[in-house]
């Protein structure tokens, strides 16, 4: 039961995050750092989230074929390639490499 009473406390938890966030007054909203941070911080969090996944296995460093996958992306990146290009070149790069030390 201990487990439903956590995620009823973790759901109570998100709406109210979320009421806080519409409550905020729109002239707080317009400010240029607040503007600055909006469109900063989810590009963070999702580079934060890629290396996470990419380079760590709980809590050891490890450098396999998804981080080769990943620096294909990077360079397909530099190159300015068309997202599915990115993508294609990252799963083509990783899958070979797995294919070849499976």
């Amino acid at each position: 039961m201990s487990i439903w009473i956590a995620i009823a406390v973790t759901a109570a938890g998100c709406y109210l995050v979320k009421l806080l966030g519409l409550s905020v007054p729109s002239g707080v909203l317009e400010r240029p750092l607040v503007k600055r941070l909006a469109t900063l911080v989810p590009v963070a969090l999702l580079a934060a989230l890629t290396a996470q996944q990419t380079f760590s296995t709980g809590h050891s460093l490890k450098l396999d074929a998804s981080a080769a996958g990943l620096a294909a992306a990077a360079l397909a990146l530099l190159l300015r390639a068309p997202f599915l290009v990115v993508v294609g070149a990252a799963v083509v790069v990783t899958a070979l490499l797995r294919a070849l030390t499976g």
